[in-house]
């Protein structure tokens, strides 16, 4: 065992586990792929002054959990808290924006935030996003939403409820904001939350503490304080998904934790990871973060689930882990010259489509095929010197121990037949 362990609040991926991860992200790609997103990668740091200007200085993300330092050349530089902030960066440094719009990403990758480590919250995450930059539309803001009811329902999810609210935008906003700080400042609040009103008291409507929720009976709700223009498209937003069949719950309180957001904003939540709602996923539109960034006006919408919490929820209700990695066959020799015949035909049936092992290492026939029954394999080929004389192969299923003889000129065929 090495005497170095992985860093507090981060863990490994490994098999067979790691399966499971791929699975999931490979099925919430999918239907951002049917919906012409094309895939974007950025770095895995960036400016430390672009996730300040585009999270919000304000943010807990910003103040307490990002992971931050300079470089040996002076660049103060963060490991990526989030995706949106990099992805819009990116997409303005090509230029991307100059063709069609709107311009439709989808990224996956790991994410780092220092908080308090406990289930379904960790240093170190991996998340799916997409975002869809440019275009102003209640249905873009659907299609997104419906992907992501999809992605849920396709996993096997059940027990997970879309919460839906609207921010308002620069005409009402600033009213509504006035209005919430009047009443915030009245209130028996400590004085970094005192502060944060100040800033940014949206931010205050997600302060989970108890202590903090229970002034906040009689809250003003943006929801009650919407231009007529915010609520036309709030309301074409809920018409497309009643329409298509999606259920959520409107959530007058939700704000997200992040200071971009205008009009839609939204999470999916479930409470069997750790009791309570979580989100496993979250998203809404941020029609301002392009000029905030130095671009143009950009009105774009995006959403990011979490892959962690989507297998931490799936284990809470049962659904069965998916896309374990499983092989067809695990080859035997018996001897130098069925070493080289079979590591051939190994090699052959991986080209071939076949997932196929070997025992390595000159094993004897017992460690082998017990090398063989761990692998999960569906068939064991045991090859021996007196096998190729006879121009033939074994072929064990591993399940039930019954064996035969097949041709080795035929063995492709054979095993094709067999896994069909």
């Amino acid at each position: 065992m090495s005497k170095f362990q992985n860093a507090p609040g981060t863990f490994d991926l490994l098999p067979p586990d790691s399966a499971a991860i791929l699975a999931v992200r490979d099925a919430m790609a999918a239907p951002l792929r049917l919906s012409g997103y094309g895939y974007i990668e950025t770095p895995t740091f960036e400016s430390t002054a672009l996730f300040k200007r585009g999270v919000g200085e304000s943010t807990d993300i910003v103040t307490k959990e990002m992971y931050s330092f300079t470089t040996r050349g002076g660049d103060e530089v963060t490991l990526r808290p989030e995706g949106t902030a990099a992805v819009l960066r990116a997409v303005l440094q090509a230029n991307l924006t100059r063709g069609s719009l709107p311009v439709k990403v989808w990224y996956s990758g790991s994410f780092y935030r220092y908080e308090k480590q406990q289930r379904g919250r960790y240093r170190h995450f991996s998340q799916v996003g997409a975002e869809a930059i440019g275009a102003e539309d209640p249905a873009l803001d659907a299609e997104l939403l419906i992907a992501g009811d999809d992605i849920y329902k396709n996993l096997g999810l059940t027990e997970y409820s879309l919460l839906l609210n609207s921010l308002g935008d620069q005409n009402c906003r600033p009213a509504y904001r006035a209005k919430l700080q009047e009443f915030l400042l009245g209130l028996d609040l400590d004085e970094e939350t005192r502060r944060r009103a100040e800033i940014n008291p949206l931010r205050v409507l997600d302060d989970k503490r108890e202590a903090v929720q229970k002034q906040l009976t009689d809250v003003p709700l943006i929801s009650d304080n919407l231009c007529e223009a915010c609520k036309v498209y709030h309301e074409e937003v809920r018409r497309l998904l009643t329409e298509a069949g999606v259920a959520f719950v409107d959530d007058p309180k939700l704000v997200r934790g992040l200071d971009y957001y205008t009009r839609t904003t939204f999470e999916y939540v479930h409470s069997g990871i750790t009791g309570s709602p979580t989100a496993i996923g979250a998203g809404g539109r941020y029609d301002g973060l392009s000029e905030e960034l130095g671009g143009p006006s950009l009105p774009s919408v995006g959403w990011a689930l979490g892959v962690d919490r989507t297998l931490l929820a799936m284990r809470a209700e049962g659904v069965p882990q998916p896309g374990a990695d499983r092989l067809d066959v695990f080859a035997v020799p018996l001897g130098e010259q069925a070493r080289e015949r079979l590591f051939k035909l190994v090699t052959t049936l991986r080209r071939s489509g076949v997932a196929a092992d070997f025992a390595y290492g000159n094993k004897g026939i017992k460690p082998a095929m017990k090398a063989a029954d761990r692998s999960g394999a569906r068939y064991a080929l045991v090859l021996g010197e007196r096998d190729i004389a006879e121009n033939v192969i074994q072929i064990k299923e591993l399940a039930t121990g019954e064996q035969e003889s097949v041709s080795l000129t035929d063995i492709l065929t054979t095993i094709q037949e067999k896994l069909k």
